[in-house]
């Protein structure tokens, strides 16, 4: 249930000292081969962290052999001397690896401006060289940041298997997440299958978890694929094990957000395209007012219309469906079930949005506006 689940991986999750409070904060992953094709999906902040620079370089020729991650400290506006941190932290480990420094990726999570002691991290990535092993759990741990729980899966394939392992508790917002994720595999496949699976399942699972409507500076999903299984899977089979770790670190990352009482799916359905329901399902998630009157218990699905609103989908205003938790709230922009039949008293939340303008549908995934998301987010670099 790791990123050591597919054959031909080692992993490692040591102590550093990079963060208050102690305990593992530098994880390594490593492929052991025979084969070493890789892909990754950044962040497409403009502003971006010094670890996503190199990585994106790195990874640009498909090959990657390990990856370190770092939490403490995120690495990012953190001028010449973070750059020549993580270069270094490639160097270490590729120097006790006995491989390339340009074949290592890395990552950084944490506080952005904060730039950890070099002689600490270096040491840290030396120590995790050292504690390789085929149990993923530490390295899972190592990641976290105001993450409750690690987070790892894995499925398998016809003598293939997936694995991963991601952190992420807020900003979860689209093009990506506030998350790192690595992902390994067995199967025999290429670079060019790797970013293709890779990039298809991002888009319809990490790409729609819309949780604060913030974007990260340091986001990475990485794949790494061993070949240690011998086995050459159709792309089909291939691409929809890749999906399902990915759907199911994407719901463990909405389960942990921060301070969330409630997880909310949002279905929107009879869009003229896809384009159209995942703007319309995003308003929605991004809507503070429903946020807070999900948290609140209270089903006020005009705050569902009015965010359908503002997009630019195809929709007539005066035709619109709304049910919550299966029962329908609105029909054709009316009243329709009265609130007091919603039950919102569990955590999960089931808005169903029908704009009756095609056969496109799309989901997007949100949690509720707490007081305890406010505390976390007030005193995050205190």
């Amino acid at each position: 249930m790791s990123v050591t689940a597919a054959a031909g991986f080692r992993a490692a999750g040591v102590a550093a000292g990079l963060r208050s409070g102690g305990g593992p904060d530098v994880a390594l992953v490593v492929n052991d081969g025979p084969q070493a094709a890789a892909a990754a999906v950044f962040t497409t902040n403009r502003c971006v962290a010094h670890p996503v620079r190199w990585s994106k370089a790195a990874v640009s020729d498909g090959v990657a052999r390990a990856v370190i991650v770092n939490a403490g400290g995120a690495n990012c506006y953190t001028g010449a001397p973070g750059f020549q941190l993580t270069h270094a932290t490639a160097e270490t480990v590729a120097d006790d690896l006995g491989i390339g420094a340009i074949d290592v990726q890395v990552c950084s999570t944490g506080l952005i401006g904060h730039l950890h002691d070099r002689n600490a991290m270096l040491a840290g990535a030396r120590a995790a060289v050292a504690a390789l092993g085929a149990d993923g759990e530490q390295a899972a741990k190592a990641i976290l940041t105001t993450d409750s729980v690690s987070k790892q899966t894995a499925a398998g394939g016809d003598g293939f298997a997936v694995g991963g392992m991601a952190k992420g508790a807020g900003m979860l917002a689209p093009a990506l997440a506030t998350m790192l994720v690595v992902l390994t595999t067995d199967a025999e496949v290429d670079a060019a299958t790797c970013d293709r699976a890779l990039r298809a399942a991002t888009r319809s699972t990490f790409d729609r978890l819309d949780s604060d409507g913030c974007m990260s500076t340091n986001d990475q999903v990485l794949l790494l694929a061993s070949g240690a299984s011998g086995v050459s899977p159709p792309y089909e089979t291939f691409a929809a094990a890749v999906h399902t770790v990915c759907h199911d670190l994407a719901q463990q990352l909405l389960a942990d957000a921060e301070g969330a009482e409630h997880e909310i799916t949002i279905e929107v359905c009879g869009a003229a395209t896809e384009g159209d329901a995942v703007e319309v399902g995003r308003a929605v998630a991004r809507s503070n007012l429903f946020k807070a009157a999900v948290f609140g218990r209270d089903p006020n699905w005009g705050r569902v219309l009015a965010s359908v609103g503002t997009t630019a989908a195809a929709f007539d205003p005066l035709n619109l469906d709304v049910s919550l938790n299966g029962v329908p709230v609105c029909v054709a922009s009316t009243p329709a079930a009265g609130p007091d039949r919603v039950d919102l008293t569990g955590r999960r939340v089931d808005v169903v949005i029908d704009l009756k303008a095609g056969a496109e549908s799309a989901t997007v995934w949100t949690n509720d506006l707490t007081h305890g998301y406010v505390h976390e987010n007030s005193a995050y670099s205190t």
